[in-house]
Parts: structure tokens; sequence; C-alpha cells
């Protein structure tokens, strides 16, 4: 198609060049001259008609070699054909057509460099879109991805610091009832040994009280009647019996103490146990809870992921579209927007050719004119 349009142009140019030389014969005061003397109606016979029409046949031919134009070689072959006068009428005719025609391709053309160029544009728009979509969704997807494992590795270290809560609490439930066990145990032996020291105390409280009550009214009697038989001493309380008792109230209020201090220690570590369980469970209800919110964000990053990669896919099948209406568009259009000013340059001078020729034909000629176009074969000798 280049070498077609270059051959083209440059027979246009030839054309052109050839048809400017012959209007600036026409338009001479000498070509106006001999035209009145040779082409006057009333000089004019049968065998100058004839050599205007070959001469113009000549020229036909020389502008359709020039601008490889079939319609115009056409139109000079029925010139020389032709028998009559008429001919030129005809001829004439069909130029105007072809000028028409010329138009035509001249707008249509015009058209389509504009069609070609908004068609470029707008390809050219919406592939840079589409890139910048196709970029926002692969970041949009790698986004995507990052959450979802941080979602992953966030609830996987929940479970685990859930389960751990989980195995403390069991332990600390068992170790409470250890302590409880223990404490029970400690209360009991306390209570038991105050209880005993208690019996015995009390037993030897009444031991002493009622012995020294006896003592004291058998001597009593002895004093008023009777003096006591030989070898007795007087009875006394022994004197070891107080420390013993003071101890064993010692004991008995030591192990009161004792009880009463692991009663408070007891309530204390149920209090803290309470607590401990009390805050571990709501840690565990929060972490239980998060782990839920996480999973359904999890849920929701996967469920999106999987859309921006349908997205990219449409993205990418629609960039393809779009690079392969490039590529058309590129080899529908290139040719002609690249050539356009030389190829209306040249459909408009040959339309302005055609016009000249149509001067022509209206009768204009003069002795040069007919020299050179009367031999067919010398025609394009000196263009």
């Amino acid at each position: 198609m280049d070498e077609e349009f270059a051959a083209r142009t440059k027979g246009r140019q030839l054309e052109i060049e050839a048809v400017s030389k012959a209007l600036a014969f026409l338009n001479s005061d000498e070509a106006h001259d001999l035209f009145t003397r040779t082409f006057n109606p009333v000089l004019l016979q049968v065998a100058t008609v004839d050599k205007r029409r070959q001469a113009v046949a000549n020229m036909l031919k020389t502008v359709a070699l020039k601008a490889k134009d079939k319609r115009v070689l056409r139109l000079a072959a029925k010139l020389r054909k032709a028998g009559d006068n008429p001919a030129f009428d005809k001829v004439k005719q069909e130029v105007d057509e072809m000028i028409d025609t010329l138009k035509k391709e001249q707008n249509d053309e015009i058209k389509k460099r504009d069609y070609c160029i908004g068609a470029l544009n707008t390809n050219e728009r919406d592939m840079g879109m589409k890139e910048r979509d196709k970029e926002d969704l692969i970041a949009l997807i790698n986004d995507l991805k990052v959450t979802i494992d941080t979602l992953e590795k966030e609830i996987e270290v929940l479970k685990a610091e859930i389960a751990e809560l989980q195995v403390q609490l069991k332990r600390a439930s068992a170790n409470r009832e250890k302590e409880n066990a223990e404490f029970q145990k400690v209360v009991t032996d306390q209570r038991a040994t105050a209880k005993l020291l208690a019996a015995s105390l009390k037993i030897l409280a009444g031991f002493y009280n009622s012995a020294f009550v006896q003592a004291n009214q058998n001597r009593q009697k002895t004093v008023a009647g009777q003096a006591p038989p030989p070898g007795f001493k007087t009875y006394e309380k022994n004197a070891a019996s107080g420390g013993v008792m003071g101890m064993m109230q010692g004991i008995i209020d030591d192990a009161k103490a004792m009880e009463a201090e692991c009663i408070r220690a007891e309530e204390k570590a149920q209090k803290d146990f309470e607590d401990y369980v009390k805050e571990t469970n709501h840690s565990i209800d929060t972490k239980t809870k998060s782990i839920e919110t996480k999973t359904a964000d999890k849920a929701q990053a996967e469920d999106d992921k999987v859309q921006a990669e349908k997205d990219l896919d449409a993205t990418l099948t629609e960039l393809e579209s779009l690079y392969n209406e490039e590529a058309d568009l590129h080899k529908e259009c290139d040719f002609l927007l690249k050539n356009f000013e030389i190829s209306q340059a040249a459909r408009e001078e040959e339309m302005e050719s055609l016009k000249q020729a149509n001067m022509i034909f209206s009768g204009a000629s003069f002795q040069e004119f007919l020299q050179r176009y009367t031999n067919p074969d010398g025609a394009d000798q000196n263009p």
C-alpha cells in the first residue's frame, strides 16, 4: 500500500505539473487569440474538431497515466472513439461526476481521519483506565492476602492463649481444692485439739476444785472435833497444776487463734480464686469474641479477594480486547493518518486538474497545445 500510494502521489504531482503548465498556456493572451481564431464556430472545420478531440483525449490519457486513475483513462478512450462533437459534453458530464466522487472521497477520508483520531484517543483513555484498575485490583488482592494471613495468625494466637488460660484455670481449681482440703484438715485438727484440751482442762479443773473443797471441809471438821491421823500432812494443791492448766489453756487459745487465722486465710484464698476465675473467664470470653470477629473478618476478606480476582480476570480480558482493538485501529488508520495531508492535497490537485480539463472541453486551445497532445506517443515526453 505504501508503494502504491507513493507511486500514485508521484503520478498526481506530475499530473498537477502538466495541468498547471497547460493552464499557463490556456490563460495566456496568445491562447485566447488562438482560441478565437481556431475554434470560432463560423471558421471551425471538421478536421479541427477531430484534432481538438484527439488533443483532449491525449491530455486525459496523460493525466490518467500520471495519476494512475483508470476512470480518467476510460474517459480518454471513450473520447477517442466518439465520432461527433457531442462527445465533449458527455465526457465533461463524466468528469463532473468524477469530481463529485473525489469530493465525496475527500469528505469520507476526513470523516475516517476524525473517526480514527477519536477511536484511538478513546482506546488510549480506556486502556489507561483499565491499567489503573488492574494495578488497583492487584494491590487490593495483595493487601487482602496480607490481611488474611495476619488474621489467621492472630486467631491461632488467641486460640493458644485461650487454651493456656483454660489449663491455668484447671490447675488453679485443682490447687484450690487441695488448699481447701488442707484447710478443712487443719481446722478439724485444731478444733479437735481444742476440744480435747478443753475436756482435759475441765476434768483437771473439776478435780482440783472438788478435791480442795473436800480437803478444806475435812480440815475444818478436824479442827472442830478431832485431830488428824498421825503421819498425814496437810493436803495442798499441786504446785505444777496451775502451770499445766495454764499451758493447756494457752494451747486451746492458740488452736482457736490458728483456726480463726485459717478461716480468714481460706476466705481470702477462696475470694482470690473466685476473682481469678471471673477474670480468666472474662478474658476467655473476650478472646473468644475476638476470634469470632476475626474469623468473620477473615471470611469477608476471602470473599473480597475472590471477587477482586474475578474483577481482575474481567479487567485483563477487557485490556486484551482493548489491545486487539488498538492493533486493529493502527492497522486500519496508521497509513491514513500518516499520509492524510499528502492524500488530501493529491486528491485536491486531482480535482483541480479535472476542473481544468472541463475548461479545455469547453473549446479553449492553441497551436502549442495541439502540437503537444496530437501525438499520443509524445504526450509524456516533455511534461
